[in-house]
Order: structure tokens, then C-alpha cells, then sequence
């Protein structure tokens, strides 16, 4: 690989980061209505394994934007979370899976950001942790799929589209 190739391609990774956190930041002001979801699905599916930098560098700019509190932990797993359950599905091609998928992960998103819940105040901060978010997992999980259904292809063709314009070698074909 030569350092042009790897050059730019920290130059993609830090704009498909920066997208995210732009995505993030524009819907803050709704409660588990997100769209870094779908678009680490599509950037799993699109660069396969090297959508973790780009990961670990969004919740590294979280915790540097919004402080570096117990929930920050949860980001440097949540998403890798996602990422390897997209890599293991990473064949499937239907846009209703990787709604219901998606909508699967919003459900899911309380309990497994329970966890650091469980190891700094045992089972039942956890518990009550997961069951009084059941009611934004909710909305997650809705606003996932339907965010999902709807602009999954379109961003797709266009992070593909990005991808072969930087002539940059992409990991997965569907």
C-alpha cells in the first residue's frame, strides 16, 4: 500500500467520521432518533473491518464534545456491536432486513448500554438502568427501522459511488 493510498484514505475515514457526528449533532434534539445506526451499518457493509477507526474515532470525538461520562463507555462497544452483527449478516441484501435489524438494534441499544451499569452498581442499577429507557428504546427502535427502510439504498449508491470515485478498494459486493 503506498502512502498516497493510505493518505487518503485517512482523508475518507475522517469525512465518513465527521458525517456521522454532523448526523448525530443535527438530531441530538430528539430523543433516540439517530441516524449513526444506518450509517454504521452502511459503512460496515461498504469498507468491512475498517469501519472500527471509524468508530473509535466518533466516540472519541463524543466523549471530547459531550464529556467523558459513564455513557461513553457504552460507545466504545454499542457500535462495535453493530459492526460485527453487520459483518456477519453482511451477505444479506434485503432493505427490510437491515430495517428490522436496525429497529432490532434501537430495541436492544438500553440493555446492552446497561452493562457498565452492572459492574459499577451490580444487577439492579443495571436493571433499572434498561427498564426505564424501555420507553426511548422504543422510539429507537421504530425511528431505526423506518430511517433505515428509507434511506438505506439512496446513501448507499452514494457511499459506494464516494468510495469508487477515491478509487479506494471497497471490502464488501453485494
Amino acid at each position: 500500500m503506498t502512502a498516497s493510498y493510505k493518505t487518503k484514505e485517512i482523508v475518507i475515514f475522517g469525512i465518513l467520521t465527521a458525517i456521522v457526528l454532523a448526523g448525530q449533532v443535527a438530531l441530538v434534539f430528539l430523543p433516540n432518533i439517530e441516524i449513526v445506526t444506518l450509517l454504521f451499518i452502511l459503512y460496515t457493509l461498504v469498507l468491512g473491518r475498517k469501519v472500527f477507526y471509524i468508530i473509535y474515532v466518533f466516540a472519541l470525538v463524543q466523549g471530547l464534545i459531550y464529556g467523558f461520562g459513564m455513557w461513553w463507555i457504552n460507545y466504545m462497544y454499542v457500535w462495535s456491536v453493530q459492526a460485527i452483527i453487520t459483518l456477519i449478516f453482511s451477505r444479506q441484501t434485503s432493505v427490510m432486513f437491515w430495517g428490522i435489524l436496525s429497529g432490532f438494534y434501537g430495541i436492544s441499544f438500553g440493555a446492552l448500554c446497561s452493562i457498565p451499569y452492572f459492574f459499577a452498581g451490580g444487577p439492579s442499577a443495571a436493571f433499572a438502568y434498561w427498564v426505564a429507557g424501555i420507553p426511548y428504546d422504543i422510539t429507537h427502535c421504530i425511528a431505526n427501522l423506518v430511517i433505515c427502510v428509507v434511506l438505506y439504498t439512496p446513501l448507499r449508491y452514494i457511499l459506494e459511488q464516494c468510495v469508487k470515485e477515491s478509487n479506494m478498494v471497497m471490502i464488501r459486493h453485494s
